[in-house]
């Protein structure tokens, strides 16, 4: 490739490299050197014969794409909840899907003031956390998980926010690293089966925030067992879209107050609340 290019000629260089591989090639290719310019489409529109020079990082974004690497992983931002956060390989990249959830907490916070403490299991990048921190000022959260590369990940993301006084990184499984008295528990656990084939791009994200063990729902049964013995007052999780009938018969025999289902953007089961 050459070391200058009008942006005409790049868009329709990096959309040939892309067209093999990629679905939609030529808008990944606008998407890829607005991210490397950090400039918006009209400035694209508007610049076709601005001719550009320095494209060393921007090709080397475009081979990671041609191998199909996650698009969020190559520029290190995610939108989710109309914020921006950064992300990178070692996090899951947050699904629009997950904004569900968040609705579904906040739907049982009937006070936005009240004072109240949150554990998330299996943090990730920390969106969970940091959204529900945005909008219930008053609650603290203490955000576990097994990956210290989550953590990292996390802790940018809590720190862009300046919500470090309210969000405490804790490094352990599920609540083993949780004493205190939990009012709320959230989690958006890994819960697909072992042996699911993927596709190839989800290599890229980190296996054990995706698979949940040999049936796939085994670590959601653990996270109901310690919300059932620690008695706190609601959980709400996400699952997958063919576990609402394991769940409801797990939970057949035990006590509690409520259990609520809801769907995805697509009309898939997606996730649940419980209150005990």
């Amino acid at each position: 490739m050459r070391s200058q290019y009008l942006v005409k000629d790049l868009l329709k260089e990096i959309t040939n490299t892309l067209n093999p591989y990629i679905p939609r090639a030529s808008r990944e290719a606008q998407l890829l050197l607005m991210a490397h310019l950090e400039c918006d489409e009209l400035w694209l529109i508007t610049n076709q014969n601005t001719l550009l020079e320095n494209l060393e990082e921007l090709f080397a974004w475009v081979e990671r794409r041609a191998n199909n690497e996650p698009f969020e992983y190559i520029i290190n931002k995610v939108s989710f909840y109309s914020e921006e956060f950064y992300i990178a390989p070692g996090a899951l990249i947050p699904r629009p899907e997950t904004e569900i959830l968040i609705d579904e907490v906040l739907k049982r916070v009937p006070d936005k003031n009240a004072v109240l403490t949150f554990a998330e299991v299996g943090v990730g990048s920390g969106i969970i956390s940091i959204m529900l921190a945005l909008h219930l000022p008053n609650a603290k959260f203490i955000a576990v998980d097994i990956s210290e590369a989550a953590l990292a990940i996390a802790k940018i993301n809590i720190e862009k926010f300046r919500l470090e006084d309210r969000i405490e990184l804790r490094l352990g499984s599920l609540l083993e690293p949780v004493s205190e008295e939990i009012d709320y528990l959230v989690s958006n656990p890994p819960y697909i089966a072992n042996d699911v084939f993927l596709e190839s791009n989800l290599s890229y994200e980190p296996q054990n925030a995706l698979f949940g063990g040999s049936i796939g729902d085994e670590i959601i049964q653990e996270l109901l067992n310690e919300a059932l013995k620690r008695n706190i007052n609601f959980f709400t999780c996400e699952m997958g879209y063919d576990q609402q009938d394991k769940i409801s018969h797990y939970l057949a025999n035990k006590k509690y107050e409520a259990l609520e289902f809801y769907k995805d953007y697509s009309g898939f089961d997606r996730g649940f609340s419980l209150r005990l």
